[in-house]
């Protein structure tokens, strides 16, 4: 049997609500909406968008933006199980995710270590909170605007005989989809799953994940 190598969104998939979107709702100006739509949308790219989006944050929001995330966010229901069986099955788990490292990695250092955390960086040395992208795209990248460009990652991480776990929930994850061997979706991923009939399997939590993992161990991959 192949080895299986996790690749794990964060925002809206570790965690039950997107961080990004709710930093937006709280502290953003009515500017943010119409951004978010361009890049559901597929209008603008999504490192546009994001940086686009924190940048009508002010500076002066940083303590509250902090504090606010680590008061709201939950973790799915499972995730440390979920954590716990992959080791246990010697299987990787890289977290890979649009969202950004002032709130992602404060939320998962209970739970790791991992294979390894990618996602964007937050600069706080402006008047507004500046946001840098320092896993771009690669040649092989079709929309070359991704942030942090999970198709990128995942071709650098992924051995030649590796199959490939993707599990997220919205349109970070899409690119990612398309290049997965295994798609575990939820919410807008499914819609586009749907839409670009790409094969997937849903889930509400990470209980729901391992039983998928663990059927696809029983099998030839």
């Amino acid at each position: 049997m192949s080895k299986l190598v996790v690749f794990c969104d964060f925002d809206g998939t570790i965690t039950n609500q997107d961080n990004i979107m709710a930093i937006m709702k709280k502290f953003a100006p009515p500017e943010w909406t119409p951004i978010k739509d361009d890049i559901l949308g597929q209008r603008i790219s999504i490192r546009d968008g994001v940086a686009k989006m924190f940048s009508l944050l002010p500076i002066e929001s940083k303590d509250e933006i902090i504090s606010f995330v680590g008061k709201q966010a939950i973790i799915r229901d499972g995730f440390s199980e979920f954590v716990s069986f992959v080791k246990n099955h010697d299987i990787p788990l890289y977290i890979i995710s649009g969202g950004i490292d002032f709130f992602i990695h404060n939320l998962l250092e209970p739970f790791g270590p991992f294979a390894g955390v990618y996602c964007n960086e937050s600069d706080f040395s402006k008047e507004t909170i500046h946001i840098e992208f320092p896993h771009g795209c690669d040649e092989q990248c079709t929309s070359q605007g991704c942030g942090c460009c999970k198709p990128s990652i995942i071709r650098s991480l992924l051995d030649q005989d590796a199959v490939s776990v993707v599990i997220g929930d919205s349109i970070t994850d899409l690119e990612a989809a398309k290049l997965g061997d295994i798609i575990i979706a939820r919410d807008f991923l499914i819609e586009k799953c749907v839409e670009l009939n790409i094969t997937y399997e849903p889930f509400e939590n990470f209980h729901d994940v391992i039983k998928i993992i663990d059927a696809k161990l029983g099998v030839e991959l």
